[in-house]
């Protein structure tokens, strides 16, 4: 008995040391004290550096990128309090097919907080297919019930501030995702339904701090963006590489336009990664790139622990 009792406490120590070694903070983040860090204010000159050359080092990528054909961000999460931004190809806005669905379901969220939409069962059954299933349907009946300039208005609200002239436009809806229907397109590039790495990591960073709308609302946002329904491109090879990580992502495709961004969050990785394609091979890329990212980090965490 003595025996069988000594090898469950060591089973428990054991469990208990693993617990703690794999321990990461829940998401939405509380702020502690003060305002929201802007992001463009977190760029690491040493993670950026790494990125560049790491994607450079593919000749393909290298030319894609001088042609502003592909844009990557990356924000490392893994120290709350020295959170490291970069980007290629930052401010390049591009055509990002379903991936804009997020600014749908963030002005939704909007909306419901203000009154302004009712959250009734249908509601909740179309926000969730409009990200989990990327539904065209359930995303055209939830534009529907907002309308361009709610989506705009929230878009462009300083307090979100995640579609900027200034810095070369961001996220933005300006289509139904239907054949028929009126068009608003950005101001800038004329593109119904846009993105540019920064600002969709933007989008994200504020999420996980709990910032977008409030903590309640990006909370129920993180609940829909979770367990993505379509196991493709950064999911197909976080699925093998990172099976315990929770995951919060949306993606799109159309032609050769490929894009996905995504919320990794787990026991040993915690990141944002965005990245935009324009390329007939962008599936295959965007799963090679999270393989390319994930040797950036490694190699950034490495540096730092020899200083």
């Amino acid at each position: 008995m003595k025996k069988i009792l000594k090898a469950f406490a060591l089973l428990f120590l054991a469990f208990s040391i693993n617990a703690q070694n794999n321990s990461y903070n829940p998401i939405p983040c509380s702020l502690s004290g003060g305002d929201l860090k802007p992001l463009r204010e977190m760029v690491d000159n040493n993670l950026q550096d790494q990125l560049l050359k790491q994607l450079k080092s593919n000749k393909k990528w290298a030319k894609l990128i001088a042609n502003k054909k592909m844009s990557v961000g990356l924000v490392d999460l893994r120290d709350m309090n020295n959170i490291k931004f970069a980007r290629v190809n930052g401010n390049n806005m591009m055509y990002a097919a379903s991936l804009p669905k997020i600014a749908v379901l963030l002005a939704a969220m909007d909306a419901l907080e203000k009154g302004e939409l009712e959250e009734t069962n249908e509601v909740k059954v179309d926000m969730e297919l409009m990200i989990a299933k990327s539904n065209n349907q359930a995303t055209t009946r939830m534009i529907d019930r907002i309308g361009f300039e709610k989506i705009e208005a929230v878009l462009t609200d300083p307090k979100y501030d995640l579609y900027d002239e200034e810095c070369g436009g961001g996220l933005w809806v300006g289509k139904r995702y239907a054949a028929a229907g009126k068009r608003n397109p950005d101001p800038i590039h004329g593109i119904s339904h846009g993105a540019s790495v920064s600002q969709v990591c933007r989008f994200y960073y504020m999420l996980v701090h709990g910032q977008l709308v409030c903590e309640q609302r990006s909370e129920q946002m993180l609940g829909i963006m979770h367990d993505p329904k379509l196991h493709h491109k950064f999911v197909n090879t976080l699925d093998r590489i990172a099976p315990e990580a929770q995951v919060y992502r949306k993606s799109g495709s159309w032609r050769n336009f490929h894009s996905d961004s995504a919320l990794v969050w787990g026991p040993e990785r915690q990141y944002i990664l965005v990245a935009l394609l324009e390329d007939a091979q962008g599936e295959s890329i965007i799963r090679q790139l999270v393989l390319e990212v994930e040797k950036v980090l490694d190699s950034n965490k490495k540096i730092l622990a020899r200083k």
